[in-house]
C-alpha cells in the first residue's frame, strides 16, 4: 500500500472512532481520547496532534461543533458535538468501516 493510501486509511479512521466518541455525547479532547482507549480495551490510542488534527478537520467540515466550558476538575476546555451532519457520515461511515473490516477479516482467515 502506498504511504498516501496508509495515510488516508489512518486519517479516515481517526475521524470515525472520534466521530463515534461523540455520538455518546459532548466532550473535550481528553474525554474523545480516554473513551476511545477504554472501549478499544487500550489496544487504541492517539497521540495529542493526531487527536486534535481530527477534532479541528471535522469541526472545518461541519461534522462537529465546539464550545468552551469547563472539565470535572474546573478545567477551561473546548467541547466538541456532533453536528447533523456529522452524525449522518458517522452513520454512513460505520456501513462503510463494517464492509472493509468483513472482507479484511475473510482475506486472513484460514480458509483463504
Amino acid at each position: 500500500m502506498s504511504e498516501t493510501a496508509s495515510t488516508n486509511l489512518v486519517r479516515g479512521t481517526v475521524d470515525l472512532l472520534v466521530l463515534r466518541a461523540l455520538r455518546q455525547g459532548p466532550m473535550h479532547g481528553f474525554s474523545v481520547a480516554r473513551w476511545i482507549r477504554d472501549h478499544s480495551r487500550e489496544v487504541l490510542s492517539f497521540e495529542d496532534a493526531a487527536l486534535y488534527q481530527s477534532l479541528h478537520r471535522l469541526e472545518r467540515k461541519g461534522m462537529v461543533s465546539s464550545s468552551w466550558g469547563r472539565s470535572d476538575n474546573n478545567r477551561r476546555a473546548r467541547f466538541y458535538q456532533l453536528t447533523a451532519k456529522g452524525r449522518k457520515r458517522l452513520e454512513t461511515e460505520m456501513e462503510a468501516f463494517h464492509t472493509y473490516a468483513d472482507a479484511i477479516t475473510r482475506l486472513l482467515g484460514p480458509d483463504s
